[in-house]
């Protein structure tokens, strides 16, 4: 029974990242600007989806064409990477987030 509980919740941790990519990528940032490759990288370790780099790619530069994010260029290790910072918008973007989650999660509480 604990065995099949385990699985509900890797199918229901794995649903809500795919749906909520951007927030997760957001967060990601916040905690420390990064390039995509690391990005990629994280989500697969902790969530265990494969995230494609045609989906990751289009999904950086769409929040920073939002004003979410912004990159800079920078040498590490011989390679020049893009290193995406969150922006202003984009904390207070995560912060609506964080506080209609609570609300949801307060109201259903009652």
């Amino acid at each position: 029974m604990k065995q099949l509980s385990e699985i509900f919740q890797k199918q229901i941790v794995q649903r809500i990242v795919r749906n909520l990519l951007d927030i997760f990528i957001l967060q990601i940032i916040k905690n420390e600007p990064t390039w995509g490759y690391r990005i990629k990288k994280n989500i697969e370790q902790e969530y265990g989806i494969k995230l494609r780099h045609g989906a990751l790619y289009p999904l950086l530069n769409a929040l920073e064409n939002s004003g979410y994010l912004t990159s800079r260029k920078e040498k590490h290790g011989g390679r020049i990477r893009k290193i995406y910072k969150i922006t202003p918008k984009g904390t207070q973007y995560l912060s609506a987030y964080y506080k209609f989650l609570s609300e949801q999660i307060e109201d259903s509480l009652k």
